[in-house]
């Protein structure tokens, strides 16, 4: 399923033909994605001005002038791509032809900036809804989500605060949305590595121990390099344009390369790329997912 980089990396992508542009077409190709669509969908869209195009953790989210948002989800296979009418880019270095197929194309929105943005989603897991902005702190889809990993209150502290007297394991805690919202298997296994903390290890230890019921819940330096790892590995996915695994491309048709920069990730047998370490990648299943770490380096 495509995280926060692979989001964000299409919010860019649509923010220029989008944002600020009226949708003067809205489609709905089929009466439902992995929810049906809401009976005035279309209706609530054709006609809207997008005045800003924003991202909750994997959701995207178009502010319309009605005071409505448009809460989209990518789900498994979902994508966007934008067709203009001079659109005759050539394929760059990790560039896919667009499919001539339109089987999938499920959504389409005509842009008063020239632009038609097609929804294409083979799977059908994701979902798209209209929201009144007024509603979104009371709407189940993300009234539970944790703060941003690349927000301003996203901090050791609040980390640590958040993993106090957890006895999941990290890796758990990290994919846990209420904890911090946007990340997903992949990112996490990789932060934990640059941050040479073990999957395994107990998500308590971020915090500190009081004495006596008294003190403690202070960031540890576990949780400083967590934090900085979090950041630094999802600056770097977003500036790659994502990780091209099986369906993610950009809306250019592009495909995203930080999976060329995996430090463990889908590298089980491999030489851990940590200078002066010398281990070998393994891979166990955790929670149902695989995960990939550096047992000599990752503690």
């Amino acid at each position: 399923m495509p995280e926060l980089p692979e989001v964000e990396t299409v919010r860019r992508g649509l923010q220029p033909v989008m944002e600020g542009a009226k949708i003067l077409v809205a489609e709905a190709r089929r009466p439902d994605l992995r929810f049906p669509f809401q009976p005035d969908f279309v209706a609530r869209l054709q006609g809207q001005v997008v005045t800003g195009l924003g991202r909750r953790a994997k959701y995207l989210m178009a502010d319309l002038a009605s005071g409505d948002v448009l809460l989209m989800h990518l789900g498994m296979s979902g994508s966007f791509r934008v067709i203009k009418p001079d659109n005759e880019a050539a394929p760059g270095e990790f560039h896919y032809p667009k499919g001539k197929d339109s089987t999938h194309d499920h959504v389409l929105f005509r842009m008063s900036s020239g632009a038609d943005i097609v929804f294409n989603d083979p799977r059908r897991f994701g979902y798209m809804k209209v929201i009144a902005r007024n509603a979104l702190e009371d709407e189940p889809l993300l009234r539970d989500l944790g703060p941003e990993p690349l927000g301003n209150e996203f901090d050791a502290a609040m980390l640590a605060r958040s993993c106090e007297g957890k006895t999941t394991s990290l890796k758990a805690a990290l994919l846990d949305q209420r904890v911090v919202a946007g990340l997903g298997n992949i990112y996490v296994c990789e932060a934990l590595h640059r941050s040479h903390l073990s999957p395994r290890r107990i998500a308590a230890t971020l915090a500190t121990k009081g004495r006596k019921g008294v003190g403690g819940g202070e960031p540890t330096d576990h949780a400083k390099r967590l934090v900085s790892a979090i950041h630094t590995v999802l600056n770097d996915a977003i500036k790659a344009g994502g990780s091209s695994l099986r369906d993610h491309r950009q809306t250019s048709g592009e495909l995203g390369y930080f999976q060329h920069s995996f430090k463990v990730y889908d590298r089980e047998g491999e030489t851990c790329k940590t200078p002066g370490c010398g281990g070998t990648v393994k891979r166990f299943t955790q929670n149902g997912r695989s995960t990939f770490w550096c047992p000599k380096c990752q503690k």
